[in-house]
């Protein structure tokens, strides 16, 4: 399979990579090293079914894939306050622009998300079932991060039942 894995220089698309690509899968990582660097991935440069892409995913971007790891956001609090806007541009539009190729290539796409779309820091129910909604926050100074990913949950739902996309959404 030729797998894209955005965000895939930083900490968890880095492990991701290496796993594709030691099970034979064609990889390409598209990162802007906002939050990550190409060492992360040091170890995969050169190998003939890796490759690195420097790009922003708010920006829409043509290849050929089967399968889209949607990794890329800045996670630690730091970093995505950082930016708030651009935070949020990275969640949505890189979620719009990740279902684009999708629907263009036939792409199943997989949106890492959070648990804090459940709210943050802390949410109403322990642990939290698939029906609990949430108790957002929609103005706090982390609502950039936590807003984004529900929309981002919620462009895809769309994409799924509008055009019958396969999607996968895993909150960590």
């Amino acid at each position: 399979l030729r797998i894209l894995v955005t965000g895939g220089c930083g900490c968890l698309g880095s492990h991701l990579c290496r796993r594709l690509v030691n099970e034979g899968h064609d990889v390409v990582a598209v990162d802007n090293f906002f939050t990550s660097q190409k060492t992360n991935v040091k170890d995969l440069i050169g190998k003939p079914n890796f490759e690195i892409i420097r790009h922003d995913i708010t920006k829409e971007f043509f290849m050929e894939v089967d399968q889209i790891y949607n990794l890329a956001c800045p996670a630690s609090p730091v970093h995505y306050q950082h930016n708030a806007i651009k935070t949020i541009k990275t969640s949505v539009m890189g979620a719009i622009n990740c279902l684009g190729l999708a629907k263009r290539t036939g792409a199943r796409v997989f949106q890492a998300s959070t648990s804090e779309v459940y709210g943050d820091p802390d949410p109403e129910v322990h642990p939290q079932p698939e029906s609990y909604w949430g108790n957002v926050n929609p103005i706090g100074i982390r609502s950039c991060y936590d807003e984004a990913k529900r929309c981002a949950e919620t462009l895809l739902m769309d994409y799924h039942r509008q055009n019958n996309g396969d999607i996968r959404i895993v909150r960590s």
